[in-house]
């Protein structure tokens, strides 16, 4: 399989609009008027457009509501943030990589400001748990993913495709670690995200939820350039056998799915309020069909074609980060119904 090169820091005889998303010629010199993909500046428009940093979020409210969480709630909360910190980490890490051999500027440009918004991410959780646990409690916090078996076996899946790409570069390495990073920012969040709104959608920890909802916001910005990314790479190609990565997608979230339904079960429980699992875990099957639909491949999990957790359209449904349910004051615990709530593949 081919290897990729690394993007050279200058080429004098190659156009700035680059030849190839990778292994093509660039001069490296980014003009957003002169660029291939023309979805790619509107992209960069409204990553900038979701520009937050934590401290512009009052945590007093959350402070105050915190001792006032039941055990379990309070509990859930602090793994489910030192999860995310882990996925955000190797996700800043990861996209740095990629963006070495993306030899088109556009897209590089685009990575670099996923790769600082990643990192907004992690100031985000460190943020939220500085402001309600002492700072011994929080460093355990971040630590809870090397210890659990159920959590270790859900990061690996992820790790060693990413690990395959660092290790040898191929076009091929690099094509299966894209459908890794849908996965875990298309789907390895989602049960976490859930957990906020939820406590949300109770009038608990709103400003923790409202950064949980940026955050939202951006990944699935993240989700549609990597998407964009490996979908337009495969034309690039036509060598390439589509149908192969195709079913890889569909397997790898597939095996996914499962692999958060395990951790959710372990995280969450069958019994948490407001939460019916059976229905949890239909969101996690839809989720992967969507996300599988982005890539261009088959569903995994046909018969899960609606949002078994209806309420969350309301928080989640974020327009790609054209909007945002918490800026809108009078529907912050606006009841969902079937109607307003359901959402459809």
């Amino acid at each position: 399989m081919e290897s990729l090169k690394t993007r050279k820091l200058i080429d004098y005889d190659a156009p700035n609009a680059s030849t190839g998303i990778v292994n093509g010629k660039s001069s490296n010199v980014l003009n957003w008027d002169d660029i291939r993909f023309s979805w790619a500046y509107p992209m960069y428009k409204n990553m900038l457009a979701n520009f937050w940093v934590p401290d512009e979020i009052n945590m007093g409210t959350d402070l105050k509501q915190w001792s006032q969480l039941s055990e379990m709630e309070q509990d859930t909360f602090k793994k489910i943030i030192g999860l995310l910190a882990f996925l955000d980490s190797i996700q800043t890490d990861y996209s740095g990589k990629i963006a070495d051999h993306l030899t088109d500027s556009s897209l590089s440009a685009l990575m670099q400001v996923l790769a600082f918004q990643e990192v907004i991410h992690n100031q985000s959780y460190s943020y939220v748990l500085s402001s309600l646990v002492e700072q011994q409690e929080q460093e355990r916090i971040f630590d809870f993913w090397k210890h659990d078996p159920i959590i270790k076996e859900r990061n690996n899946f992820i790790a060693e495709g990413y690990e395959d790409f660092v290790r040898d570069p191929s076009l091929d390495h690099f094509l299966k670690s894209i459908v890794y990073d849908v996965v875990l920012e298309g789907l390895f969040f989602y049960t976490g995200f859930a957990f906020f709104y939820n406590l949300a959608r109770n009038g608990k920890m709103v400003s923790t939820s409202t950064m949980i909802n940026y955050i939202n916001r951006d990944e699935q910005l993240h989700v549609t350039l990597f998407a964009n990314i490996f979908k337009e790479t495969l034309n690039e190609h036509p060598e390439l056998d589509k149908d192969y990565y195709h079913n890889f997608v569909t397997k790898t979230f597939s095996k996914a799915a499962e692999l958060e339904i395990l951790w959710s079960e372990s995280i969450i429980g069958t019994s948490f309020p407001g939460i019916p699992f059976e229905d949890l875990k239909s969101y996690i099957y839809f989720m992967a069909n969507k996300r599988c639909k982005q890539l261009g491949a088959e569903k995994p999990f046909p018969e899960h074609t609606g949002n078994a957790l209806r309420w969350i359209k309301v928080y989640q449904d974020v327009d790609e980060g054209k909007s945002d349910f918490f800026e809108q004051k009078s529907r912050q615990y606006t009841k969902v119904s079937d109607e307003n709530g359901f959402d459809d593949l």
